[in-house]
C-alpha cells in the first residue's frame, strides 16, 4: 500500500471514530447502532434495514385508511424496543444523536419527518413497567 492510501485509510479510520462510526471489515465506517431489547426482531436485520421504511407506510395505511391497527410493524412497538437510554438512564428523544432512528438516517443523510407527530421514546406506562422487569 502507498503512503498515500494508508494515510487516506488511516484518516478515514480518525473521522469514523470521532463521528462515533464503527468500522466494519476495514473498508467501510458504519453507524453504531443498539440493539433492540427483544430476542428477535419482527423481521431479519438485513430485511428491515432495506424495508422498514415500506412496512411502516403500510401499517400507516392500513390504520389511518382501513381502521386496522397491529403490533407486527407498528412505529410504536419499533420505538418501545429499540430505545437508547441516556446518561440519565432514561431513554434519548429523537433530538439526540444516539436515538435509534437517527443512528442510521444521519449516516444516511435522511430526514426523520415521523416523530413531528408520533413520540420518539416509549410512554411512561412502558418504561414503568420495564423497570418493575
Amino acid at each position: 500500500m502507498s503512503l498515500r492510501r494508508y494515510a487516506i485509510a488511516l484518516g478515514a479510520v480518525v473521522l469514523a471514530s470521532l463521528l462515533g462510526l464503527t468500522v466494519a471489515n476495514g473498508d467501510v465506517p458504519y453507524p453504531d447502532i443498539s440493539r433492540g431489547k427483544g430476542a428477535t426482531c419482527v423481521e431479519d436485520t438485513d430485511f428491515m434495514r432495506r424495508n422498514h421504511m415500506k412496512l411502516l407506510m403500510h401499517q400507516r395505511d392500513d390504520t389511518m385508511h382501513k381502521g386496522i391497527r397491529s403490533k407486527q410493524h407498528s412505529l410504536k412497538e419499533c420505538i418501545d424496543c429499540h430505545a437508547v437510554p441516556g446518561s440519565d438512564s432514561k431513554p434519548v428523544t429523537v433530538n439526540d444523536p444516539k436515538h435509534f432512528c437517527r443512528a442510521c438516517h444521519d449516516y444516511a443523510a435522511v430526514n426523520i419527518d415521523c416523530f413531528q407527530c408520533h413520540a420518539s421514546r416509549p410512554s411512561p406506562k412502558v418504561l414503568a413497567e420495564a423497570q418493575e422487569k
